[in-house]
């Protein structure tokens, strides 16, 4: 495929993120440019698996529903619009949960997923812990986790009075509640972290 130019200093819409027809997987925030980094380690893709599986077990029979990376989430402009040319936050997490189907088209999601986790890694700490979790909690994403692979641990916020509340930092073994399940459903980091 052929290599795209971008100005990394230029702001861009999803319409642009749609011509770029190559290879190479970036994010949108504000506009500007965010390369995604090269396939992810055995490690992040075996707990995103693990992460993956248990919520699409949990799921499989409920109106929400699971998807993992790569999967667009747009999030619409500041005043709401949502066409293409004036979309200019688009995000990959690593794992979301969309309960609300309207949000859902071919193209991904349009709107706050209600959770989402991110799988950190040493290239994406400071994107993931501060850029993503400031975009994650104006967009109204109901509940956020970090998961540290290599600390084999989770931080679990969830949004109350919008803005983001620790829930607590949990580590391997641990069962970590899913808040907007309201405690029917949770997650077993023994199992995600298992080697």
């Amino acid at each position: 495929m052929e290599s795209v130019n971008i100005d990394f200093n230029k702001r861009y819409t999803f319409a642009d993120y749609l011509g770029w027809l190559d290879d190479k997987r970036r994010e949108l925030i504000g506009g500007f440019v965010k390369m995604m980094t090269p396939a992810p380690s055995r490690k992040h893709q075996r707990v995103s698996g693990q992460i993956y599986g248990q919520l699409w077990e949990q799921l499989r029979k409920n109106k929400c529903e699971v998807y993992h990376a790569p999967f667009d989430v747009r999030f619409p402009s500041v005043n709401g619009e949502t066409a293409d040319n004036k979309i200019f936050t688009v995000v990959q997490p690593d794992v979301s949960i969309i309960c609300d189907k309207s949000k859902l088209d071919e193209r991904g999601c349009l709107g706050a997923p209600d959770l989402i986790i991110e799988i950190i890694s040493p290239a994406t700490a400071k994107k993931d812990v501060e850029e993503k979790f400031k975009l994650y909690e104006e967009n109204g994403v109901r509940e956020y986790w970090i998961i540290h692979p290599n600390d084999e641990t989770a931080t679990v916020f969830m949004l109350e009075n919008n803005k983001y509340k620790l829930q607590g930092i949990f580590a391997k073994d641990s069962k970590i509640i899913i808040g907007i399940f309201e405690g029917k459903m949770r997650i077993d980091l023994g199992e995600v972290f298992d080697d």
